[in-house]
């Protein structure tokens, strides 16, 4: 695939599981003002459902749609009489997952095309299934994807274990949950994937982002509790012998623009800690004034503390 740098046709592959909505994902999509392009977008559709395309709609928004009907058509040739048909500005591939997410990444594309960003559509109700009898399609699809939309979730549903199965996977993707009519779930907005009555908050890495964002955000929901998570040591010699913070690496918004997120904790061991060593501690919130913060925030009184190892990986990212 062609160098970020020099793609000059960006590629945006969607896939997911027959009926999972990536069709009703593309219309809408296109449809949109903020997706408008001088330039003609074309749909390469690998695959029927029952949503068909609108070519008179299609139109409205310079867009055209073709259709690849078997595995062994998509190559590179085919892709190659499209662009001499076209001339796109931008394509969009709707692609059957059985035809192999990670052979079209590898396969040869176009001089100038390249994969901008890759969305995964499920169907909620039927996600476990998948999930259970198609492991290695599910990961085929979820680890190289920037999005993954569940679409017809309905209330009952474990929304908070599949977003963290998609996660495990895959934590730099963005999971996003749709209701039966297609409007987007703020599945946080009133709660978070822990259990916050808990005699111990358990903070598991996944989450840690969404745990920073939601104590900035609600101290009260912290303060007096008891919370366990791991992270970073950060030390300056401004915070004295018994402080330290802990915390995470963030990406806010590109790989040059990564900042250490990580709140204020208090010890007699501080002084025994490595700078940049990562640690597991239990400890009680208490939001009271401190001058790092110029104001009030949260401090950890930890009352345990072991090492361990760090992470493959020390991103965490906030959905």
């Amino acid at each position: 695939m062609a160098e970020e740098d020099n793609i000059l046709v960006p590629v945006y592959l969607i896939t997911g599981f027959l009926e999972s909505g990536k069709t009703t994902f593309l219309k809408k999509v296109v449809s949109q003002r903020y997706f408008q392009i001088p330039e003609i977008t074309l749909v390469i559709s690998c695959e029927q459902g029952e949503e068909e395309y609108d070519d008179r709609e299609l139109a409205r928004y310079r867009t055209v749609e073709t259709d690849i009907e078997d595995r062994e058509d998509l190559t590179y040739e085919k892709l190659m009489e499209f662009e001499g048909e076209a001339h796109p500005g931008r394509v969009m591939i709707e692609l059957n997952p059985l035809w192999g997410v990670k052979q079209f990444r590898e396969m040869r594309l176009p001089e100038g095309w390249g994969v901008v960003q890759q969305v995964v559509t499920v169907d909620a109700g039927t996600y476990a299934v998948y999930r259970t009898n198609m492991k290695s399609l599910f990961s085929e699809m979820f680890t190289n994807a920037d999005l993954v939309i569940f679409n017809r979730c309905t209330q009952g549903m474990p929304l908070a274990d599949f977003r963290r199965g998609i996660k495990v996977t895959n934590p730099a993707c963005e999971v996003a949950f749709g209701d039966m009519e297609g409007e987007m779930i703020d599945l946080f907005e009133d709660t978070v994937p822990y259990d916050l009555e808990a005699d111990v908050i358990k903070i598991e890495d996944i989450d840690y982002g969404i745990f920073y964002v939601d104590l900035r955000d609600h101290p009260e929901r912290y303060d007096g509790k008891m919370v366990s998570f791991r992270g970073k040591v950060q030390k300056t010699r401004s915070m004295g012998g018994k402080y330290f913070a802990l915390g995470w690496n963030a990406m806010t918004c590109c790989a040059d623009d990564i900042q250490f997120i990580g709140y204020i904790c208090s010890s007699p061991k501080a002084r025994l800690l490595g700078n940049g060593s990562w640690i597991e501690i239990t400890a009680k919130c208490e939001i009271r004034h401190m001058t790092a913060y110029r104001g009030r925030g949260p401090v950890f009184k930890v009352t345990e503390m072991k090492s361990v190892q760090a992470p493959e990986s020390d991103l965490v990212y906030f959905n």
